[in-house]
């Protein structure tokens, strides 16, 4: 078992009608407030107007327009300069995680006097950021209880995955009720993100009885509430549990004591989504099944035994090969019963670029050191097995 340093400081009020708590939230961090969101579901939702009565008391400013896998221009600047040039106190982020991930970004660079990407790119270190509120419209990312975001740079193609312990949201509030309206594609992404970064935590070397069963948990747990959701929108329980796992399953209380597992799909992904600008969410369900078979081996095939087993319920009388097999084929069943695309083609990549990504990855990415070690030509093989 590793050793670690960990602390969760941001605040979860989960519930229906939890956003009443909002104002006492945000008085004491002070009145300039800068009200982060994106296209125009907040609104729909009444979501906007609810917040503009409940803080009539405090100045608002506004960032909308904020978009998935969010972009650094001009998102991230126009937030700072707003910011710096209103005196803003605090960033209250409404939407899901690529409001959120964005808002990380702006409040570190609003306190920063250089160019923020020297932040997020991890050239300087952050000296102090703006304190962050958020309230949830979709389960997926898990920034609401992590440290962390990911911020595309459109004109270079990176997409930076940028944490700082300052980033803790001081307060998340989680209202399942407004996820009621996330369409079916963003709600079976949501699900194949979620339980990515459930599987980063558990494809490890060096794992805990204790965690493995966490991780098996939620990875069950998400597939039967994704199928609920999908059925129902509406059905408050399957939403109320997919969000809290969305939640929990990247802020590192899955894998306290395991060893790191480099977070490889996700590395892939990075490059897909910032080449390509799919949902991120997709991009992880297309990768995850093609890289498991890629470093399925002797030295691995017991994870997957256990996956298969623990997960699926196969039979744990099989050979251990068909066994993780089977599992690997489930998992790609599963994506593919909710909806997901499930090659690259469909997503609109070819194969013009994968070699270019492939350096890309190996170069910015660190998989060498990754659970199974990635090299360039593995991960190439991995995204044409993917197209």
């Amino acid at each position: 078992m590793q050793n670690f340093d960990y602390q969760t400081p941001t605040r979860l009020i989960f519930g229906k009608g939890v956003i009443s708590a909002l104002p006492e939230v945000m008085k004491p961090l002070g009145q300039k407030i800068l009200l982060t969101y994106g296209g125009g579901s907040i609104k729909k939702l009444g979501l906007y107007d609810k917040v503009k009565e409940l803080l009539k008391e405090f100045e608002i400013y506004e960032l909308a327009d904020i978009q998935p896998n969010p972009k650094y221009n001009p998102s991230v600047l126009e937030g700072v300069r707003l910011c710096k040039e209103n005196e803003i106190e605090a960033i209250l982020a409404v939407g899901g995680g690529s409001v959120l991930d964005c808002s990380k970004a702006i409040a570190a660079g609003a306190k920063y006097d250089g160019d923020p990407w020297d932040l997020i790119s991890y050239k300087v270190k952050a000296q102090a950021a703006l304190p962050i509120v958020d309230i949830l419209t979709l389960a997926a990312t898990g920034s609401e209880y992590d440290c962390g975001g990911v911020i595309s740079r459109t004109e270079t193609n990176d997409k930076i995955g940028y944490m700082d312990e300052l980033l803790f949201p001081v307060c998340s509030i989680l209202d399942p009720v407004y996820t009621f309206s996330v369409s079916k594609k963003q709600t079976a992404a949501g699900c194949a993100d979620a339980m990515n970064h459930v599987m980063e935590q558990y494809f490890t070397e060096d794992t805990t009885l204790l965690n493995d069963g966490f991780c098996e948990s939620m990875l069950k747990s998400l597939m039967v509430n994704a199928k609920k959701c999908l059925e129902n929108p509406e059905d408050y329980t399957a939403r109320a549990e997919m969000m809290l796992c969305c939640t929990y399953g990247c802020n590192g209380i899955l894998s306290l004591g395991n060893s790191a597992s480099g977070w490889p799909c996700h590395g892939i992904e990075h490059a897909l989504s910032a080449y390509y600008d799919i949902t991120h969410g997709e991009g992880l369900a297309i990768i995850t099944p093609r890289w498991m078979k890629h470093i399925l081996n002797d030295r691995t095939v017991g994870r997957f035994v256990k996956y298969g087993v623990n997960v699926f319920g196969i039979d744990s009388s099989l050979g251990q090969y068909e066994i993780a097999d089977k599992a690997i084929e489930e998992t790609y069943r599963f994506f593919e019963s909710i909806g997901i695309p499930m090659h690259l083609r469909e997503v609109g990549i070819d194969e013009s670029r994968l070699s270019e990504m492939a350096h890309h990855v190996a170069v910015n990415e660190g998989l060498e050191n990754a659970y199974a070690p990635l090299f360039e030509s593995d991960i190439l093989d991995i995204l044409k097995a993917s197209l």
